[in-house]
């Protein structure tokens, strides 16, 4: 069973993103506050659950937090200001539309940029420690995969029904053969197993 609070004394957010790793797409990013009595013994990382699971527990989470918002960074952005850091302002976007402002954070990894003056704590695969920060990880994968979802219909031939951007053989085959779409990281180096970076 996960925690429910890392610290009792302020309104605490957790949050966390998805799709860093993908060649196409936004990459997404989740702020949820959670009731401090809350539990739940399916909730924990996103990809440590099925889809089926994950968007049962979207539903669930979205009727049970006290606040919750989603945010993302599309790739133009990610190209401008290099993936890490639309990462984090991914998150910032979640928190900035939060409808109760948070008085501490808790952040999945190990590096955050500070937001304004808000106290956070970085926690190491967070999402499968803190039940706010697991939650953020659904809504933030949810999110994202629906967002793939639709536009997979205007470009069909990368499979990103299947693969939702992230870099799958026949992804990275796909953008070698036949180029990028408006959606791709340019950023991002296409490479197959074997080839010498």
């Amino acid at each position: 069973m996960l925690l429910a609070r890392y610290q009792d004394e302020l309104i605490e957010a957790g949050c966390d993103e998805a799709g860093r790793g993908c060649l196409a797409g936004p990459v997404f990013a989740a702020a949820v506050i959670l009731p401090a009595d809350f539990e739940h013994h399916l909730l924990n990382d996103s990809k440590q659950v099925t889809e089926a699971v994950r968007y049962r527990l979207r539903t669930e989470i979205e009727q049970k937090a006290i606040a919750f918002a989603v945010a993302s960074v599309d790739n133009l952005e990610i190209d401008e200001i290099n993936i890490l850091n639309a990462s984090f302002l991914a998150m910032h976007r979640a928190i900035d539309k939060l409808c109760i402002k948070p008085q501490f954070l808790i952040i999945d990894g190990n590096r955050f940029n500070k937001y304004a003056s808000t106290p956070h704590q970085c926690i190491v695969k967070g999402d499968s420690k803190y039940f706010s920060i697991a939650a953020a990880s659904i809504l933030a994968k949810t999110y994202r995969d629906d967002y793939m979802l639709k536009i997979a219909e205007e470009h069909p031939e990368y499979n990103w029904r299947s693969n939702k951007g992230y870099p799958s053989i026949t992804h990275r085959q796909t953008v070698l053969s036949i180029g990028y779409t408006p959606y791709h990281r340019r950023t991002f180096k296409v490479t197959m197993p074997g080839d010498k970076l």
